[in-house]
């Protein structure tokens, strides 16, 4: 049974600054995975919300900002559950279940992550911010992993984190070029799966050969 308390309900100010926030993300990331980032203003995406660039800046202190959103949260809270798995099983096992949030709202909000990935691949200025971004968050939890294990971060926890961040980017990818007809688990899944098996060659090779 869940322990997550109810969120509690929003007031109507409270509502429509959602409301707004969710509209100017939304014509953001369309625009973004149209056309790149570069060749989108605040104006327009202003105009078609229906809102003034002031109150853009409001929500997003930039274009950057309102495409790759901020997911510090999500980071933290699979940095929070990874903590409490590392005590229940091996180092890659808890890796892989502590994503299960993170891959829960992706493929509760599929549209819009395929329109960030989108915007991301037409937009490559957006690539050092995020490349920098991913990099902080491995090394905070290779230090996970490492006050478990006992080893310094930069050896065997930044190997680990480093393929199982491999294993996740190539699953999403599966999936935002997929038919739809698998979820994104079982891309991940099928993926952790081929490292806990030291990403041994395809069956279907190995007979193509005999």
């Amino acid at each position: 049974m869940s322990t997550t308390p109810p969120k509690p309900s929003l007031g109507r100010r409270d509502l429509k600054k959602q409301q707004t926030r969710e509209a100017l993300l939304t014509v953001t990331l369309r625009l973004a995975a149209e056309r790149g980032l570069e060749h989108v203003t605040v104006e327009e995406i202003c105009a078609e919300v229906g809102v003034s660039s002031r109150t853009f800046f409001n929500y997003f202190p930039s274009k950057d900002d309102a495409v790759l959103d901020d997911n510090t949260a999500a980071a933290e809270e699979m940095q929070r559950r990874l903590t409490d798995l590392l005590g229940e099983m091996p180092v890659l096992p808890a890796v892989h279940a502590s994503l299960a949030a993170i891959i829960a709202e992706m493929e509760e909000e599929r549209d819009r992550w395929l329109q960030r990935l989108a915007a991301i691949e037409r937009s490559p200025s957006l690539l050092p911010r995020l490349i920098a971004t991913s990099v902080k968050t491995e090394q905070q939890v290779a230090e996970i992993i490492a006050r478990h294990v006992g080893v310094p971060a930069d050896g065997y926890p930044a190997l680990v984190i480093g393929v199982a961040g491999a294993a996740f980017r190539a699953s999403m990818q599966r999936w935002a070029t997929g038919d739809g007809s698998r979820p994104l688990t079982a891309y991940v899944d099928e993926a952790f799966a081929a490292l806990a098996n030291g990403l041994a060659d395809p069956e279907h090779q190995l007979e193509g050969r005999e």
